[in-house]
């Protein structure tokens, strides 16, 4: 197969599908996401068959435990792709929605439309249903889309896009509207991320390498975070009950997320009352602490944490804390540490609380809450196809409104400019 003609074709059908599936209705979008459901419940038998394909050939390769817990396609994970995909079709379609009508001096009126972003290129790894919500997503919200999978997971990936594709064509939109790849070859990938022509934007879901490496040679726009270096700051006068509560789920509820506190910060007034319960509730989790010298003051044992741990996303029960004198010190050491992904503070005070939300330049800044709230479902979204710390176009989680644009509208009665 020559990669560069595949890559063209494949992106010359999503940019002739993009126009076809961005002036469809929203009911015809709906019809298409019911109809893969039903082709998805209905070739069970065959994902199976394509999953067990991946998983022998993961375990030849010596994929390790978590990459293959990733890529195993249960009776139950199947669920809740059918269920995903009933819950997409239920979500208010942004497409065509307009917005900040104003009548002006001339007497047009000018506001705002929401239309779809074009084709997006989709890379990830290993999870095979991130195959079907991804394409969701993109196709509710009016997009064309290129899904590049992990090459462990190619067999998997093509027998949902057949499903995807069935439920295209019961609907009547075409079914380059949704394409996965059909190569594991890695150069297809360089081809994808710059093809400007026909992609409007990219979306890499993985790890920090393969982010990266997208976001340094892409040649078109890149919806992404690097890092989850999220922190949680405990105010002068904080609430010491909430404040335990807060930071020991925003650490302990999952370890591997990106929304996962990473450093913890303490207002030296409450340090003596809070950190030594707060090391009890984390010696029971498991949790290693590493403490600024302050915080080894307080807590006896407490490994020294150095320079790089700041800035460290550990995914893992690792924690980093640090004492500091309230809550300017406090925002500093987030903007300057931090990753822009999700911050909290925990206080008692309304105008410390809205300097933290001013101040504090992240995608996701809280007040009283644990930062493993940072999550489109848990904003209301509905899903999400990632989190944003850019700050052009989307930023924080990215659903369906992320993957529209605006433009400008105007409504005359034969007005002209004098």
């Amino acid at each position: 197969m020559d990669i560069e003609q595949y890559m063209q074709s494949v992106g010359r059908a999503a940019r002739e599908a993009s126009a076809k599936v961005a002036a469809s209705s929203t009911a015809a979008r709906n019809a298409a996401l019911l109809a893969a459901r039903d082709a998805l419940d209905g070739a069970r038998e065959a994902l199976a068959e394509a999953n067990a394909r991946d998983m022998a050939r993961g375990r030849d390769n010596d994929l390790d435990a978590p990459l293959l817990d990733r890529l195993e396609l249960t009776p139950a994970r199947i669920d809740a792709m059918l269920e995903g995909l009933a819950q997409v079709a239920a979500l208010p379609d942004p497409v065509g929605s307009i917005s900040d009508m104003n009548t002006m001096p001339s007497g047009i009126c000018v506001g705002k439309m929401r239309v779809p972003l074009g084709v997006i290129g989709i890379i990830y790894e290993s999870r095979p249903n991130v195959t079907v919500e991804a394409a969701s997503l993109c196709l509710k919200s009016g997009n064309a889309t290129i899904l590049r999978g992990g090459s462990e997971a190619l067999s998997s990936n093509c027998a949902i896009a057949a499903c995807l594709a069935e439920g295209l064509r019961g609907a009547g939109l075409p079914e380059a509207a949704v394409q996965v790849l059909e190569t594991a070859d890695r150069a297809a990938v360089g081809q994808l991320i710059a093809m400007p022509e026909f992609v409007d934007v990219i979306v890499p879901r993985g790890g920090k390498g393969l982010i990266e490496r997208i976001s340094r040679d892409a040649r078109v726009p890149v919806i992404k975070h690097l890092d989850g270096v999220c922190h949680v700051y405990i105010d002068e006068g904080a609430d010491l009950d909430m404040a335990l509560d807060i930071a020991v789920n925003a650490k302990t509820h999952r370890y591997g997320t990106c929304n996962t506190m990473e450093t913890l910060l303490v207002s030296a007034a409450e340090a003596a009352a809070v950190l030594p319960r707060l090391a009890v509730a984390y010696a029971d989790a498991g949790v290693e602490l590493r403490g600024c010298e302050r915080t080894r003051r307080v807590l006896s044992g407490v490994a020294v944490a150095s320079e790089q741990d700041w800035y460290e996303e550990y995914l893992a029960p690792v924690l980093a804390v640090k004492v500091v004198d309230g809550l300017e010190p406090a925002i500093a050491h987030i903007n300057r540490y931090g990753s822009h992904h999700t911050d909290s503070i925990v206080t008692r005070d309304h105008g410390r609380a809205m300097r933290f939300l001013r101040e504090v330049d992240s995608s996701s800044v809280m007040i009283n809450a644990s930062t493993r709230f940072a999550d489109g479902f848990e904003y209301g979204l509905g899903a999400e196809i990632g989190i944003s710390t850019d700050k052009l176009h989307a930023r924080g989680p990215v659903g369906l409104e992320g993957l529209t644009s605006q433009k400008y509208v105007v409504l005359g009665e034969g007005q002209v400019r004098s």
